[in-house]
Order: C-alpha cells, then sequence, then structure tokens
C-alpha cells in the first residue's frame, strides 16, 4: 500500500467513525423486528371488549379483555403455535372471532372461528376450522349486517383457479353452495341488505366486466380494459346504485363514482380535487350508509370529508395528538366509539379509544412501546428525473443526527410491481437508518396510485425503463453529494427481490452489495409456476411482463430475467427464500445461487423450511435480519449489532444453506 493510498483509507475510516459518532445509540434489532407487545386491537360491535394481537408462548396470537380493563387483565383466546395470527375480526354480533391461518406460508389460507367466552375456566377457547378442506384457498368474501350468524366465503375446491361462492353459518360450519363460479368470477359484491347484486368478471382478454347477478344470470352492465382499474366499494343507500373506483374512459386518474346496477349509468362523484393521484379509499357509515370520507395518498395523505360531524370529530383528534396523522381502526355497531391510531414517519401507532358523545380521548397502547421515538429518523417526499425524464416520487430517510452527505445508501425498491411506498413509519427504512445508511423507496413506473399513465408506462419494463427509475434515482443521490458512490446496496423482496438482482446483473458497477428476498430470477419459469388461483390475473401479468408463449415475449423475459446475465454479477450478494413460497418458487432462488456457484463466485443464501412469500416468524424474520445487517456493514461500512437472542442465533444457523451443497432437485424449474 502507497502513503497516499494508506491516507486515504485512514481518513475515509475517521470520516465513517465521525458520522457514526453522530448517530443515536444503537437500537436492538428487537424492537425493529420482534413482535410487538400489543397489535392490531379491534373494539367489539357492542363496545364490550377490545380484542388485540400478543405472543402466547412465543407465537402471536389474539387476547380479548374487557374495554374498561388494562391490557395486564386480558386472556388469550387463540394458541397458535406454528403460524402467528396476522388478521383477525369480529363477527357481526360479537359473539366470535375469526382469523385466517395458512400451513407454512403456503397461503392456502382457512377461516377460523373461535367463541371468547368459550372452554373451560382459565382454557383457552377451540378454534373452528370453519373451511377445512386440504389444499383449499379460502377467501372471506361478505359479512352480512343483515345477518350476523354467517358469513359468505369462497373456496377453490372445485376448480383451483375460481372460487365458488358459500354460505357458511359460523356457529355450526355448516356451508351451503351459493353461486358455482363457471364464469371467471374474480369478486362477489353484496349489497347493504346482504343480497348478491354484483359479480366482477376477468374476461379472457384481460378486461374487468361489471356483471349484475341475477337469481339465475349474470348481465353485463360496466367494464375497464386491462390497463384501466375499477373495483367496487359497497351499495348506495337507495340500493340501486353502487359506489366504484374507476379510471375508465378518457381519464388518468382513479375517481369515484356511483353506477347505476339496472343500465350502467356512470356518474362521477369526486375525483382528486388537486388532480395529482387515484382515489385510495372511501369511507362509509354502517349506520345510514353515508359516505363519510375519501383519501387520496399524494406524497402525505390527504382526507375529504362528506359528513361534517366526522370532520369535526378528525379535527379535534388531530389537535389532541400532536400533529400526527390519524386513522380509523375500528368502531361500535352504533358508531359511537372509535378506535384510532395515531400515526407518522417516526411513530409506528398510538392507538386511543374515542369517545364521540362525550369527547373523551383514552390512550390504549402504543405499538413498539420500548422503541424510542426521539431515535428515529425523519422520512421526507423527494421526486427526481428518470433516463427519460419521467419524474419518479419517492421517499428518502437520512440518518438522524447526521449531515446529509457521502452517507452509504440502501435502496428498497417495493414488491409488486403494482403497489408503492408510502409516507408513514416502517421497520426497515428506520432500522438501516440507525444503523447509518440513507434509505431510498422509489416509486418507479408501474407503482400503482398515480394515475393509469404512469402505471401503464411500466409494461414490458422491468429490468429496463422500471429498473432506470431506481438507477436515477441512486444517480441523483450521487449528484446531490447524498451518496458515497462506493457503498451503495439494494435490498428488496419479491418485485423488490427481482430490482435487486436486475441491479447488480444490469448495472454491475452500481451497487456495493446487495439482498435478494423471494426473488423472481427467471421470469419464464416465474411465469410457469403462478398458483392456480392467480388465473384472473394471467392475462395481465403476460401483457404487463410480456407473453412467454409468444418468441417475441419469450426474447423479452429472457432479456430481462437477472439468470441470464449472471455472468456479470460482480456485486456481493445474499439470497433468502421460503421453501413453501407458491408465487416466487425455490427453485427460483436456487437457479440463481447454482448459476453463481459454478462460476466460483460466492453467495450467501437462507432457506427458511416453515416460510413462504417472505418471512412471517419473527424468528426467522430476525435471523434474516441479522444475517442481512451484517452482509451489508462487511460492505458498505454500516454499524452492525453483534450477538442476539439465542433461538434467533440459532434459527439463523438453522436456514443458513451452503450454495455448494444446493441442487434443483425438490422443487424443479420448469
Amino acid at each position: 500500500m502507497t502513503m497516499r493510498s494508506f491516507v486515504l483509507t485512514v481518513l475515509a475510516a475517521s470520516s465513517v467513525a465521525a458520522a457514526h459518532a453522530q448517530l443515536p445509540s444503537l437500537l436492538d434489532r428487537d424492537l425493529f423486528f420482534g413482535d410487538p407487545e400489543i397489535l392490531a386491537a379491534q373494539i367489539s360491535p357492542d363496545g364490550m371488549y377490545i380484542a388485540f394481537l400478543r405472543p402466547y408462548k412465543g407465537t402471536r396470537n389474539i387476547w380479548v379483555k374487557r374495554t374498561e380493563d388494562p391490557f395486564s387483565a386480558a386472556r388469550p383466546i387463540t394458541q397458535q403455535t406454528k403460524r402467528p395470527v396476522s388478521m383477525y375480526f369480529w363477527s357481526r354480533d360479537a359473539k366470535y372471532l375469526l382469523f385466517v391461518q395458512d400451513q407454512g406460508g403456503d397461503e392456502n389460507f382457512n377461516v377460523y372461528a373461535v367463541d371468547p367466552a368459550g372452554g373451560k375456566k382459565g382454557a383457552i377457547p377451540d378454534a373452528r376450522n370453519l373451511t377445512d378442506v386440504k389444499g383449499v384457498r379460502a377467501e372471506i368474501i361478505d359479512v352480512p349486517r343483515t345477518d350476523p350468524a354467517v358469513i359468505y366465503v369462497g373456496l377453490n375446491d372445485r376448480d383451483k383457479a375460481w372460487h365458488d361462492l358459500y354460505r357458511v353459518n359460523i356457529a355450526t360450519g355448516e356451508r351451503t353452495l351459493v353461486r358455482k363460479n363457471t364464469d371467471r368470477i374474480a369478486t362477489w359484491v353484496f349489497d347493504n341488505t346482504g343480497q348478491l347484486r354484483l359479480a366482477l368478471r376477468s374476461a379472457r382478454n384481460g378486461d374487468t366486466e361489471f356483471l349484475r347477478a341475477d337469481s339465475d344470470s349474470f348481465h353485463q352492465i360496466y367494464s375497464c380494459t386491462l390497463f384501466e382499474q375499477c373495483r367496487a366499494f359497497q351499495f348506495h343507500k337507495d340500493g340501486k346504485r353502487v359506489y366504484i373506483a374507476s379510471n375508465h374512459g378518457s381519464g388518468n386518474l382513479v375517481r369515484l363514482s356511483l353506477l347505476d346496477v339496472e343500465n350502467g349509468h356512470e356518474e362521477q362523484v369526486e375525483s382528486d380535487p388537486m388532480k395529482r393521484v387515484d382515489l385510495s379509499d372511501a369511507q362509509f357509515s354502517d349506520v345510514n350508509d353515508e359516505l363519510l370520507l375519501t383519501s387520496y395518498e399524494d406524497d402525505k395523505p390527504r382526507h375529504y370529508f362528506r359528513d361534517k360531524s366526522v370532520e369535526a370529530d378528525y379535527k379535534l383528534l388531530l389537535s389532541k395528538v400532536g400533529g400526527k396523522e390519524i386513522s380509523p381502526v375500528s368502531k361500535t355497531k352504533n358508531e359511537r366509539k372509535w378506535l384510532v391510531s395515531a400515526w407518522s414517519d417516526t411513530e409506528p401507532g398510538e392507538t386511543y379509544l374515542f369517545d364521540r358523545d362525550t369527547k373523551k380521548l383514552t390512550f390504549e397502547y402504543r405499538i413498539r412501546e420500548k422503541l424510542p421515538r426521539e431515535s428515529l429518523s425523519k422520512k421526507q417526499p423527494i421526486r427526481y428525473e428518470s433516463s427519460d425524464g419521467r419524474e419518479i416520487p419517492a421517499y428518502l430517510t437520512i440518518p438522524n443526527g447526521v449531515q446529509p452527505k457521502n452517507l452509504p445508501v440502501i435502496v428498497f425498491p417495493h414488491g409488486g410491481p403494482w403497489g408503492r411506498d408510502v409516507w408513514r413509519y416502517d421497520n426497515m427504512s428506520q432500522f438501516f437508518a440507525n444503523r447509518g445508511y440513507a434509505v431510498l423507496q422509489p416509486n418507479f413506473r408501474a407503482s400503482v396510485g398515480f394515475g393509469k399513465d404512469f402505471l401503464n408506462a411500466g409494461n414490458g419494463q422491468w429490468g429496463r425503463k422500471m429498473q432506470d427509475d431506481i438507477t436515477w434515482g441512486v444517480k441523483y443521490l450521487i449528484r446531490k453529494g447524498i451518496a458515497d458512490p462506493k457503498r451503495i446496496g439494494i435490498m428488496g423482496g419479491s418485485y423488490g427481490g427481482y430490482a435487486t438482482l436486475a441491479g447488480v446483473a444490469f448495472t454491475p458497477d452500481l451497487y456495493a452489495a446487495a439482498v435478494a428476498v423471494a426473488a423472481p430470477v427467471n421470469l419464464i419459469t416465474l411465469l410457469g409456476t403462478i398458483p392456480p388461483y392467480w388465473e384472473a390475473g394471467r392475462t395481465e401479468l403476460y401483457s404487463r411482463m410480456a407473453n412467454p408463449n409468444t418468441p417475441e415475449g419469450k426474447a423479452l423475459l429472457e432479456a430481462e430475467s437477472p439468470l441470464n446475465s449472471a455472468s456479470k454479477i460482480k456485486t456481493p450478494l445474499m439470497v433468502v427464500q421460503g421453501a413453501n413460497d407458491p408465487r416466487v418458487k425455490q427453485a427460483e432462488a436456487e437457479q440463481i445461487v447454482i448459476a453463481l456457484r459454478d462460476r466460483g463466485f460466492p453467495v450467501e443464501y437462507l432457506l427458511a423450511p416453515d416460510e413462504g412469500h417472505g418471512y412471517a416468524r419473527p424468528v426467522n424474520n430476525m435471523a434474516m435480519m441479522m444475517a442481512s445487517e451484517k452482509f451489508l456493514a462487511a460492505h458498505l461500512g454500516g454499524r452492525y449489532q453483534e450477538g442476539g437472542a439465542p433461538e434467533v442465533v440459532q434459527r439463523l444457523k438453522e436456514i443458513t444453506v451452503d450454495p455448494k451443497t444446493v441442487v434443483l432437485a425438490k422443487t424443479k424449474a420448469q
């Protein structure tokens, strides 16, 4: 080493050390990725109880307490041991709690019901499987207000690609077939009296067709093309019209409309008053079926109120929670008591009980209570130009306590790709900001919410313009002096995992480290192994990506597949996969591992045998984050927390695979 290079190395190390000294204290990764102490509270329709999620014997389960009692008085009412409960809800009459569960991440969900008052004294009641059919995926369709004893579910027991509609008695589990799905129905829509009124069909050409569901037939009343969006919300109180979100026709943005079910006439209710983004949500009263408010997910969320009393209460709540955003969590049947969440980019969520009559606001709990908010980092909306001049909206998180200059950066492309990042707290950006990284989250073209022109600009652009939108974000940070060009990493899951591999394969000099989670590597095999219940979206996948059954489509997909450019990869890489993933098969991950192994290029590989598309079990997620943190720190110079809980350290040993031993035996590529 020359004297000059020695001096430069010492100066660089000193600069990193100085930046680290300005950061808040290193926070335990468990504070970000461990199971929250309390999560996802729901007040019962009668207001008597609050249910919530909390670990029980190491696995997240449902607990219940009386509304006025402290959380310490709660008791568990489920005892799942293998998979955490992630979503649940009260039946309309508050007699049952219902939740969905799959096996090891295979996404064959079943619907379970549990009686919170059941079980012997002191014992946890048994949860009953209402859709107990092996290898079948259940979908909850409707929970009618007029008949709280039943729910409507879809089951693909007869045809794996399409869900027949069943009426299920919650108390007995008795299932009654309502409509056999022989017409490519993707969604069933009930009116406010619990009557089936509409079916949304996925036509073979990719169009979405609104069908009026008469007693023994369907009649088309509306449609939108493959490259448009339309969906139903709920029926108007007149019972003749249904609220829909649509950008059918000449308009670019998704608007709120009323659709006449008899004649298909559309009447626009509202589009974004600022003409910037799609309608993201509309909320309605279950008491009188009135439209309460509309929401738009811009750089930050915006709301427009139709009900003056709701608006007044919303403003009152804002004044009481210190400028945080407010979101409803659940309501009693009469809507006089609300559970609300107050949140921001640096606040995971404070949950309050609000009495609309007395205006009393009662603090209930704070998600991740032990996480010090003062150590978290602000998430700022930014915009930059891509390779063709298109403006790309994104979010940038700068580590708290340091100047935005010459920082290591991690780029996090979102999954989907037809999704988007939003302004709010998220574990990944905050965790890595605490480790000293600036975090870029780009909403590349094909992201939803910015109009159909922006969405459709991504058609045929996997690894191309969509990847440019990510690459040019990195260039923007370098040009602004924010990013150290030699310390840029990329990490993502699902499509974000694909973008990670595309980044290191197609721009091999840009990134210094990469972590790809559940990442498609070969777009031909990806499309050849999509789950049967994705049949409704097959035409859209072929149209937005490319059709593998045509010569030109196959050629495009092959060119866009990182596997076929594996010889160009020179970036240190970690691959993370779940063995039961039904979307991105294990063989996808192993194709790239084998390709890199065969050319003697080092790659790290984590494979969880009890996970699907992402790591749901906290012990697995913590193990992955421990490995990713250490891997990225070694190549990018960020901070790293040594060690971890013994069970996490052991789990990491169990899921770490020697790439030299990998063969495509159990899940062959097709």
